[in-house]
């Protein structure tokens, strides 16, 4: 594990990371730059997703060897589980289930705008409805996509699902983070997954929301120094720092603490 200054040596877990390649941007997310960001930026854990696929075979596949990778590096990879809902929904299920029962995967994620799906449809809700079941949280992409990546598409959803657990991934992104801002301030079990997301709106989150409700994720491991950098230079103290960097998300997942 990479070593890093007394005055950085917080736990850090990545809620937002990729191993596979992405159908839909085109984009191989491949294992060594996965590892090589872990160690380069003192990342303890990483809660990892496949990237954007189609069919249930691939999909299948990538987190299959997501599961292969935790059990190489127990107590430091996770799964997130990434399905397509256009999948039949018994297809769907089943894979959710399996991914969590099976594989140990603590949660599962949305993409509006990848998978163009209306987080309100029928289709959107079979996924928030599984989460719930399976009492995992749900991540979804918002920002870019509009208008089904708004973050206000999941105010319903919040209210309807009160236990569920929601994750904004980039909280609304540039454009929008004022928006994920009001939506989390009005539900409590919304949380913002900062990737993407300029360092004076994540300031401002942590100081309407609390710290608590706020996490670190880089989406792709070329951004996680950037993104840590902008919690280490918005003032935060030792405590929210801590919470930003890894206790919220590890709350959030239910994630075991184990020996790193």
């Amino acid at each position: 594990m990479c070593s890093y200054s007394s005055e950085e040596k917080v736990l850090v877990v990545d809620a937002h990371a990729h191993l596979g390649y992405d159908y839909v941007f085109e984009h191989d997310f491949k294992l060594q730059d996965l590892l090589m960001g872990m160690e380069r930026n003192g990342i303890d854990i990483s809660i990892v997703q496949p990237g954007t696929t189609l069919d249930l075979e691939t999909v299948i596949k990538q987190h299959n060897e997501i599961a292969e990778l935790s059990r190489k590096m127990p107590g430091r990879i996770f799964g997130m589980a990434n399905p397509s809902p256009h999948l039949p929904q018994s297809s769907y299920r089943e894979e959710v289930e399996r991914c969590v029962k099976d594989l140990g995967f603590v949660g599962v994620k949305l993409h509006p705008f990848a998978h163009a799906v209306n987080p309100n449809s029928f289709t959107g809700r079979k996924v928030f409805e599984v989460a719930l079941d399976l009492e995992i949280p749900t991540m979804v992409h918002t920002g870019s996509g509009v208008p089904w990546s708004l973050p206000s598409t999941l105010m319903p959803i919040a209210r309807e699902f009160p236990k569920l657990k929601i994750i904004l991934a980039h909280s609304g992104g540039n454009l929008f983070a004022e928006e994920a801002l009001l939506i989390a301030k009005a539900y409590s079990n919304i949380y913002l997954e900062t990737s993407w997301t300029p360092n004076l709106a994540l300031r401002k989150f942590c100081r309407v929301l609390g710290s608590n409700r706020v996490m670190f994720g880089s989406d792709h491991p070329e951004n996680a120094t950037v993104e840590l950098a902008k919690f280490r230079s918005i003032g935060l103290s030792r405590d929210e720092l801590e919470w930003c960097l890894g206790k919220t998300a590890i709350k959030v997942f239910n994630i075991p603490m184990t020996s790193l």
